[in-house]
């Protein structure tokens, strides 16, 4: 395995439901936190596979930012390049329908992460950069992730997109479709949900017709479909055990599909175009199966390597 990721977006906490009644209210919930935030989950999960993994932010030096690092640290994750300041950590308040899928209220303002400045140069050995979700929405730092993945696919390094619009988060919806567009278009793979596709009005094909190398589209219970130049491939849903929420699911298929071509020394955008049928299968699998592991525990808790290669 050669290279390293580095991941830059958003590390925040959600509060999630515990499923115990609140002392004042019957109808309420309490809430416990957990660290998440979508490039934060990836980051985790790389490192639980054994991929040289660098996590670009910006952290609150409150208790949850804190918290955050440790999480970071214990994954293995190379906290070099984390920028720290006394704004607030960013909340998330989730909410879980009857099926376990999550639903997300947002507490952002003037919160740490936005606040990301250009890091410079980057580790020497860095071979792929992937940011997305809120940190590609919320500015400043919406720009200067942006900025970085246009100056590093210049610089020949793999770049992979991970687009989240949240409704109600998105004030100038022209912007963010324009910022998505154009790392849409020097990325080397592009990963989002169905729902994150028609949010944005994009389809997997005017992805690759704006210069998108690879679309990989989760589905949720549907599976995923890889979309190239040469054609569709799809796979089914995997299950490890009963579904418990889907929170993190979407990260853990990012980490896994980064991970699996960071083991097959793929990561570069004119390795990724050249995958065949048959490897987009092998990744396609291997990232099903991670989602899986994800939905079968509470909280956003991506698999370890051990796991997802057990038969």
């Amino acid at each position: 395995m050669t290279g390293r990721v580095v991941v830059g977006g958003e590390a925040l906490v959600d509060l999630v439901p515990t499923g115990d009644e609140h002392p004042d209210d019957p109808a309420l919930r309490a809430l416990a936190p957990r660290l998440g935030g979508g490039p934060f989950n990836t980051a985790v999960g790389l490192g639980r596979l054994g991929v040289p993994t660098t996590m670009l932010t910006r952290l609150s030096t409150d208790a949850f930012g804190e918290a955050l690092v440790r999480r970071l640290e214990a994954n293995d994750v190379d906290t070099s390049l984390l920028q720290r300041g006394p704004e607030p950590t960013t909340l998330a308040v989730v909410t879980l329908d009857a099926a376990g899928a999550a639903h997300y209220a947002f507490h952002v303002a003037g919160s740490a992460d936005r606040l990301v400045a250009d890091p410079g140069e980057l580790p020497a050995d860095t071979a792929a950069v992937a940011v997305g979700t809120l940190s590609l929405v919320l500015e400043p730092g919406a720009s200067r992730y942006a900025a970085l993945a246009a100056r590093e696919a210049e610089r020949g390094r793999l770049v992979s997109l991970d687009p989240n619009l949240r409704p109600g988060l998105v004030d100038d919806p022209d912007a963010v479709i324009a910022r998505l567009d154009a790392i849409a278009g020097v990325a080397g793979l592009v990963k989002l949900s169905d729902e994150d596709a028609e949010r944005w009005g994009r389809t997997p094909s005017d992805l690759l017709d704006a210069g998108a190398g690879a679309v990989v589209l989760t589905r949720g219970a549907e599976g995923l479909t890889a979309h190239t130049r040469g054609g569709v491939v799809a796979v089914p849903a995997d299950a490890v055990g009963p579904l418990v929420d889907t929170i993190g699911a979407g990260d853990s298929v990012h980490a896994a599909l980064l991970a699996w071509l960071a083991r097959r020394d793929a990561l570069d955008r004119a390795a990724v175009a050249d995958l065949d049928a048959d490897a987009w299968t092998d990744a396609l699998r291997a990232a099903a199966r991670a989602a899986a592991w994800t939905v079968s525990r509470a909280g956003a808790e991506p698999p370890w390597r051990d796991e997802l290669e057990r038969p």
